[in-house]
């Protein structure tokens, strides 16, 4: 997984006074979640475009004042109106333990269903996992090449080296759901070919023996004028 830096500075005062005063200079109350004691700090605004829009997870390395902190993004609130970041929080990680955060899902290839009419459904955007931050990857990759209509893929059906899943394995990641227009496949429309030319037969096996007779003499009769 990839690592971004934050550079930030120490709060040496908290409360809701403080908090104004901070995003009126354009920048972003944060805290640290520590197993010991949480640490305030606050930073630029500007300093999470490339950790909060992007499609992949990051790690974080916060500067705070010259000390640093391995961390990893826990939540964070925005404006109602305005969309402007009001808090961030981050927990504190360790290289010897393991993690647990979200991480994005990628859909890779063309799912079969998709290509006979169907519509193509993501039910999950993340997935919750656990593992060392060393062994945890930009994104998960689903491959929904094989996903037929009326099928999906839940998160007992996935697994990735070194990382373990948390959502219960019954939860829908993606599924390929039935649209208004169905192309039918080769064998469908084969199928179809082959019924109605069996209905054709039947048909012609139970017309009646002096039907067939008139049939024939009405065709020599156009024979005959022609």
């Amino acid at each position: 997984m990839k690592t971004i830096e934050i550079k930030g500075s120490f709060r040496n005062e908290v409360g809701k006074k403080n908090t104004r005063e901070i995003r009126k200079t354009g920048n972003v109350p944060c805290i640290i979640y520590e197993k010991e004691n949480n640490i305030n700090f606050s930073t630029q605004e500007s300093s999470f475009k490339n950790l909060v829009y992007t499609h992949e997870a990051h790690l974080v390395n916060l500067d705070i004042d010259g000390k640093i902190f391995k961390a990893v993004l826990h939540d964070m609130q925005f404006h109602p109106v305005t969309d402007k970041i009001l808090h961030a929080d981050f927990v504190q990680i360790f290289d010897n333990k393991p993690i647990i955060m979200d991480i994005p899902v990628v859909m890779t290839g063309d799912a079969v269903g998709v290509k006979a009419g169907g519509k193509l459904s993501i039910k999950r955007r993340t997935l919750k996992v656990k593992g060392l931050a060393v062994n945890l990857p930009d994104h998960l990759e689903v491959d929904v090449t094989d996903l037929k209509i009326h099928h999906s893929i839940k998160v007992g059906d996935v697994a990735f080296d070194k990382i373990e899943l948390l959502d219960p394995k019954i939860v829908t990641i993606v599924t390929v759901s039935t649209s208004r227009v169905v192309v039918k496949t080769d064998e469908e429309l084969a199928a179809e070919a082959a019924v109605v030319a069996a209905e054709g037969a039947e048909a012609v096996a139970e017309t009646p023996a002096d039907e067939k007779g008139k049939d024939k003499e009405k065709g020599k009769e156009k024979e005959k004028k022609a």
